[in-house]
């Protein structure tokens, strides 16, 4: 029986294999000094095209000031280019127009709320003053939209002049072209995407994840899947590598490695079997070792030194933005990396992703969040550091690929020639994750063809 016959049938039938095992003949398949990562050259090819990594420093009021002053002119600049916007006018010049007039305006959503009779009113403001706007719930198809608005995000509108308020006919958003270009490689590469690994969980699914390895290192799995796995260049990891420490109330329970170095040294020996000449890119999550609030730099490299040593890593920050196999003829694709703290928020509050099923449709909200061209366009949607400087969660260059994890689905769709992926999770469930409402599809991993951007999945859970 060949190696991967022999890991075949362990796995069937339901035996742990890692790479101390032995067969039955007492020959060891792998030795516990060996590893199957090593420093080849590589064709892979991986641009950093942002991430974050200015140092922390002490905030003041006008940082949050000029943070939100940032993200209106971002936004603002790619609204002012829709043809809906013609005649755009500051909101303190609309006192030199008459009542009636038609008009356009930009502005950031300060309040919202329901009339008693059901129509919707927002007060917008832009950098020079504030206006009332109402959305009438005669407008059938604008009153819907308008019931998904959330607090801080930018908006147009354009409508008639009342009294001290602007009566809407449209509202734009910022939006993605509808003349994206699905951009496709010359050649058959794969990327391989997963997150949510959570090393150090007593619920951690060490054997499914273990197949998945081997399934990278063409060792089982179909012929098409081997192809497959022959051909990836890049594997993401979209953070929550390791389970973390204090996390939560009473996590030490949950954990079967209670010190978080310790979790990335484990987490470092399972890296290291992939053969070296493969990419891996990781941003961090929330579980990881860093600082929660977003924009999270790279993980910190005196907690997670042994990741930081695997020579074929890239660790980036959360968002971060980079471009795959770029060549002469090929511009590559750019992949953006969101954890996806925000995303619960917007799955509990936004009423169309709520009744449509809430975090089960992470695709609805990752294009709720494009639409917006921000990653948390609501103040309390995640906890954030204002950069006095920019808004690096505002989506500033359309991805071809938006990936996030964090709710520990397994979703994939397109939008505008954009792929989305929610990356799926590698641990069971905790009595944590099921008072949150999560409700987990683990073991799971994407696998997107570059040269089709055709996506599949590939289960590892079960037989």
């Amino acid at each position: 029986m060949s190696y991967s016959e022999k890991v075949n049938s362990l796995l069937e039938k339901g035996v742990l294999v890692g790479p101390e095992f032995l067969d039955k003949e007492k020959k060891k398949f792998v030795s516990e000094k060996e590893t199957v990562n090593v420093d080849e050259k590589s064709s892979a090819k991986v641009k950093v095209l942002y991430s974050y990594d200015k140092k922390s420093k002490k905030r003041v009021v006008n940082d949050f000031v000029q943070f939100f002053n940032h993200r209106f002119k971002s936004l603002e600049r790619i609204i002012r280019q829709r043809p809906e916007m013609q005649g755009l006018i500051s909101l303190n010049k609309l006192r030199l127009k008459s009542e009636k007039d038609n008009v356009s305006i930009i502005g950031m959503i300060k309040e919202k709320n329901i009339t008693k009779n059901n129509n919707v009113i927002l007060k917008v403001e832009d950098l020079s003053g504030q206006m009332t706007v109402l959305i009438h719930k005669n407008n059938v198809e604008l009153h819907e939209i308008a019931k998904d608005l959330v607090l801080d995000e930018v908006i147009g509108v354009v409508g008639v002049l009342g009294k001290d308020i602007i009566f809407a006919n449209n509202l734009v958003f910022p939006e993605i072209s509808l003349n994206k270009e699905l951009k496709k490689g010359p050649t058959e590469t794969y990327a391989v995407f997963i997150s949510d690994l959570h090393f150090g969980s007593k619920v951690f699914l060490k054997k499914e994840f273990e197949k998945f390895i081997f399934w990278l290192n063409g060792e089982i799995g179909t012929e098409e899947q081997r192809n497959m796995a022959k051909k990836t260049k890049y594997i993401f990891l979209t953070g929550d590598l390791v389970e973390g420490v204090g996390i939560y109330p009473s996590q030490e329970e949950d954990l079967e490695i209670k010190d978080i170095k310790d979790q990335y040294k484990e987490l470092a020996k399972h890296l290291l079997k992939i053969k070296g000449d493969r990419k891996l890119i990781i941003t961090p999550g929330n579980h990881d070792a860093g600082r929660i609030a977003e924009p999270q730099p790279p993980m910190y490299n005196d907690f997670a030194e042994a990741i930081w040593k695997i020579p074929n890593t890239i660790i980036v920050s959360n968002p971060a933005l980079v471009n795959i196999d770029a060549s002469k003829d090929f511009s590559g694709l750019d992949i953006l990396l969101y954890h996806g703290f925000s995303l619960i928020y917007y799955a509990n509050n936004v009423v169309s992703l709520r009744n449509a099923g809430g975090q089960k449709r992470v695709d609805l909200i990752m294009k709720f969040l494009l639409q917006r061209r921000h990653l948390a366009p609501t103040h309390e949607s995640n906890l954030y550091i204002p950069d006095a400087e920019e808004d690096p969660l505002v989506i500033s260059t359309v991805p071809d690929v938006f990936v996030t994890g964090h709710i520990h689905r397994a979703t994939a769709s397109q939008y505008r020639n954009v792929t989305i992926l929610n990356t799926s999770c590698w641990d069971k469930i905790t009595e944590d994750q099921e008072k949150r409402g999560l409700e987990p599809q683990p073991a799971r991993a994407f696998v997107l063809n570059i040269q089709t951007r055709k996506v599949k999945l590939i289960n590892f859970l079960g037989e």
